[in-house]
C-alpha cells in the first residue's frame, strides 16, 4: 500500500483527495491557505484534518526513509534476501523495522558475541535443533568444544556460552518481539510503590496497580513525573505463564530431546535478561508518547478556545495587577489598547486604603472606565474585595472581571514588552497585558509562549518540540481564522499569518511606520521578504479597513476579486451595497438561480462562491462575535458563601481529561467531574464543554479548609 493509499484509509478520505492535498503541501502552501482557499481541490478539508494529514504524511515518509536505510545496511553486509525485503515492506512502524534489523546491527560486546568468538556457535546450533535422536548426554557433545586456550575450560562453560548465543538469537527474532510486545500490552500492568516515606501529591500512587491498556494518559504523565521526582518506583509486570508460555511453544520443538532443558533455560534467560527490559522501555515510551499526544490535544483545544474568546470591543479597561509589598500596578487602556494612564496603589496596607481608593475613583471618572480587569495572582482576593467596595460608591455602571494572568509575567519581562513599553517597569507592563487580553485575547496572547498561558496539563513533562509544533499550529489557525488589520497588528500577531515569518512581520511594521498606513493589500508586495508566493499565502488573511478597495477588508482572496465583482453585477449590486450592508438576499438569489450554475459562470467552485457570499454580506466581520461574552461582576462571592444546591453562572477556565474547572467568582475554580458534565455518556470532557464557555452549575460540595468545590451541570432549573 502506498503512502497516499495509507493516508486515505487512515483518515477516511479518497485517494484523489489525499493525492491533491499532498501536492499542495509539497508545493509549499500553508495549512491555513489550503483550508480556506483551496476547498475545491481538497474537498473542503478543514485545518484540523489537514494538520493531521500533514503530520501523518511526515511520519510515513520517515518510515519509508528508515526502511530504505535498513535495506541498504543489510545489503551492504551481503545478507539482504527477498524474504527480508518483504518483511521490511510489511512493517507498519519504525519499531518493527528496527526489530528486523536487530540481528544485523553491529553489536557492542555481549555474552553471545564473546561465545561466538570462542567457537561455540556450532554447539549452540546443535542444542537449538533439539534433535531427539542425539546422544542423551548433551554434555558429551559439548566436550568437543572445551578449549582452555579459547577460555572455555569446562563443559559447563561451553554449554553456558551456547545458551547465551541461543538467548540472543531468540531475542533478535522480530516476530517473537512483535508478539511479546502485544501480549505485554494486553496482559501487563503498571505497578507503582513509594520510593520515600513522606506525604506528597503522588500519595495515591504509593501502592498502585493498573492494567496497561486501561491506564489513562493523565495518570501515565503523573506517574512519570512522580518517578522523575523520585517519589515513586515504577515497574511493568506481566504474567510469566503468558509471555514465557508463548516463547516455549514457539521455540521448543521437542519434548523428548535431551537438549530441551538447555533450550528452555536459554529462552527463559533471553526473556528475563534481554527481551523484557527492552519491551518495558518500548511500551513505557509508547505510553508516554500516546499520553503526550492526548495531553497536547487537550492543551490545543483549550488554547484554541481561549484565543477565540470574543474581544470586549469599544470598552475602556483598567488593568489591575495585584500585589502586596510592591503595591498594585494599574494601567488604563482605551478601546484600541492605547495606554492612557498608569498608577501604583497599596490597598492591602490599612493606612493607605483611602489613598488607593481615591486613585482608582479618579481613574474611573477621568477616563470613563467601563471594566476593571483584575489579575488572578497574589493578592487577587483582597484586590477584588477592594474594587467591589469602590464600585458600590461610584455613580457609574462599571463592572469588574477576574482575568487569568498566566503568562503575563513572561510577557512583561520579554524583549518584546521592553520594546513596546520601554518606559514602564515589569509590573506596569503586566497591568497593560491584563487589560489588553480582556479587550482582544488573541492579539495579546500571541505575544506569549503558548506553554506559559496555563491551559494545559503536564506541559513541562512532554516532548517540547512536539508541543511547540502543535501549539504553534493552533495559534496560526486561530489568527488566520480571524484575520488581522495590517495597519494596527503587532509583528507578533502578523508573524502567525500564513506565508509571513518573523522577519517579514517586522518588515511590515517597519514599512508602515516609515510610509504610513497600507491603502491596499497589493501594497504588501513592496515590503522586503514578501514575494509572490508569500503574498498569495497571506493576502486573504490581512484586512485593510477603510482602504481603496472594499474587498481588502474581507476574507475574499485577491485571486477571486474579479469573480466577486462579477457576482455583484450578475445580481445588480454595486460595491456601495457592500458598504451599506444591503446584500442580505444575495445568498437566496444565488440559490434560486442555482449555485452550480452561478459558480460555473464565474469560473470558480461552489465552496469559493459560498465563502465570497458570506464575506460580501458581512464585510469586516469578526467570527468571534458569536461566542459567549465574558461574565462581568459587581460584587464579591467568597468560598464561605457557597452552599450545596446553589445555582451559579460561571466560565470554563480549563478542560482536563478528568473534568472541567469553572470560575464561579470565588477565587477558587470549582471542578465539574466528567461524571457530572452530562446526562449522556461522554468519553472526554471536551465533548460537553470548551474553555471559555459560560455555563450554569450547581454546587455539590464545598471544602473551605482544602479550598475544593465540587460542581455539577446535571440538573434542571
Amino acid at each position: 500500500m502506498t503512502i497516499i493509499e495509507t493516508l486515505a484509509q487512515e483518515l477516511n478520505l479518497t485517494v484523489d483527495q489525499v493525492e491533491k492535498t499532498v501536492a499542495l503541501i509539497d508545493e509549499g502552501n500553508t495549512i491555513p491557505f489550503i483550508a480556506r482557499y483551496r476547498k475545491e481541490v481538497t474537498g473542503s478539508l478543514d485545518d484540523t484534518v489537514l494538520r493531521a494529514l500533514e503530520e501523518r504524511l511526515t511520519a510515513l515518509r520517515n518510515l519509508e526513509k528508515r526502511k530504505e536505510e535498513v535495506k541498504s545496511l543489510i545489503d551492504a553486509q551481503g545478507k539482504l534476501t527477498p524474504e527480508i525485503v518483504a518483511a521490511i515492506d510489511r512493517a507498519a512502524t519504525v519499531t518493527e523495522v528496527d526489530d528486523i534489523y536487530r540481528p544485523f546491527r553491529p553489536k557492542r560486546k555481549t555474552r553471545a558475541s564473546v561465545a561466538r568468538e570462542r567457537g561455540l556457535e556450532e554447539l549452540a546450533m546443535l542444542i537449538y535443533c533439539q534433535d531427539a535422536t542425539y546422544d542423551p548426554a548433551i554434555e558429551v557433545q559439548a566436550e568437543a568444544f572445551v578449549d582452555p586456550e579459547k577460555e572455555v575450560p569446562t563443559v559447563q562453560d561451553a554449554l553456558q556460552g551456547a545458551m547465551d548465543i541461543i538467548a540472543e538469537d531468540v531475542s533478535d527474532n522480530a516476530e517473537y518481539r512483535k508478539k511479546l510486545r502485544a501480549l505485554t500490552f494486553d496482559y501487563g500492568s503498571i505497578v507503582t510503590k513509594a520510593a520515600k516515606e513522606e506525604d506528597s501529591v503522588y500519595s495515591m500512587y504509593y501502592d498502585f496497580t493498573e492494567a496497561i491498556k486501561k491506564l489513562p494518559g493523565h495518570r501515565i504523565l503523573a506517574i512519570n513525573r512522580g518517578e522523575k521526582e523520585e517519589f515513586l518506583k515504577v515497574t511493568l509486570t506481566v504474567p510469566e505463564e503468558t509471555v514465557l508460555g508463548f516463547l516455549y511453544n514457539s521455540v521448543l520443538t521437542s519434548t523428548t530431546s535431551p537438549a530441551m532443558p538447555y533450550v528452555r533455560d536459554a529462552v527463559t534467560d533471553s526473556y528475563n535478561r534481554l527481551i523484557a527490559p527492552s519491551i518495558e522501555r518500548e511500551i513505557r515510551s509508547d505510553l508516554f508518547d500516546n499520553a503526550c499526544e492526548g495531553a497536547i490535544k487537550v492543551f490545543s483545544d483549550n488554547l484554541s478556545h481561549l484565543l477565540m474568546q470574543p474581544p470586549l470591543k469599544g470598552k475602556v479597561v483598567l488593568g489591575f495587577d495585584p500585589g502586596y509589598a510592591h503595591g498594585c500596578k494599574l494601567a488604563v487602556v482605551d478601546p484600541t489598547g492605547k495606554v492612557l494612564d498608569t498608577a501604583v496603589i497599596y490597598p492591602t496596607m490599612k493606612n493607605r486604603v483611602e489613598d488607593a481608593a481615591r486613585v482608582v475613583k479618579r481613574l474611573i471618572r477621568t477616563y470613563a472606565v467601563d471594566v476593571i480587569a483584575i489579575g488572578n495572582g497574589t493578592a487577587s482576593r483582597e484586590s477584588e474585595q477592594f474594587i467591589a467596595d469602590i464600585l458600590k460608591q461610584i455613580d457609574r455602571d462599571t463592572k469588574y472581571i477576574i482575568v487569568s494572568e498566566a503568562g503575563a509575567s513572561i510577557y512583561s519581562a520579554s524583549k518584546l514588552a521592553a520594546e513596546e513599553f520601554p518606559e514602564f517597569d515589569v509590573m506596569q507592563r503586566s497591568a497593560v497585558s491584563i487589560a489588553r487580553r480582556l479587550q482582544d485575547p488573541l492579539a495579546e496572547l500571541v505575544k506569549i509562549d503558548p506553554k506559559g498561558i496555563g491551559v494545559g496539563q503536564y506541559q513541562h513533562d512532554m516532548k517540547q518540540a512536539r508541543l511547540d509544533e502543535a501549539l504553534g499550529g493552533v495559534v496560526e489557525d486561530c489568527v488566520n481564522a480571524v484575520g488581522v488589520d495590517v495597519n494596527t497588528a503587532s509583528h507578533s500577531l502578523l508573524s502567525y499569518i500564513a506565508g509571513i515569518n518573523a522577519t517579514a512581520a517586522k518588515n511590515i511594521v517597519k514599512y508602515r511606520e516609515e510610509n504610513g498606513e497600507f491603502k491596499t493589500r497589493a501594497q504588501i508586495t513592496k515590503v522586503p521578504r514578501i514575494g509572490a508566493k508569500a503574498y498569495e499565502q497571506c493576502a486573504g488573511f490581512l484586512r485593510i479597513p477603510g482602504g481603496k478597495e472594499i474587498l481588502d477588508n474581507t476574507g475574499v482572496h485577491p485571486e477571486s476579486y474579479e469573480a466577486a465583482k462579477a457576482l455583484l453585477r450578475m445580481f445588480d449590486y454595486t460595491e456601495d451595497d457592500i458598504k451599506a450592508g444591503n446584500l442580505h438576499f444575495l445568498k437566496s438569489k444565488v440559490i434560486k438561480k442555482g449555485t452550480e450554475r452561478v459558480a460555473e459562470s464565474l469560473g470558480i467552485g461552489e465552496p469559493t462562491l459560498m465563502d465570497i457570499i458570506s464575506e460580501l454580506e458581512k464585510p469586516g466581520r469578526d467570527i468571534r462575535d458569536g461566542f459567549d461574552a465574558p461574565v462581568l461582576r459587581e460584587d464579591v462571592l467568597s468560598l464561605s458563601d457557597l452552599k450545596p444546591d446553589m445555582i451559579l453562572t460561571g466560565t470554563v477556565r480549563n478542560v482536563t481529561d478528568f473534568g472541567a474547572f469553572v470560575d464561579i467568582g470565588v477565587h477558587q475554580d470549582g471542578l465539574v467531574h466528567i461524571s457530572q458534565l452530562s446526562d449522556k455518556f461522554i468519553k472526554h470532557p471536551s465533548q460537553a464543554v470548551s474553555l471559555g464557555d459560560v455555563v450554569k452549575v450547581k454546587v455539590l460540595t464545598v471544602d473551605v479548609q482544602k479550598k475544593r468545590i465540587g460542581l455539577t451541570m446535571k440538573f434542571k432549573e
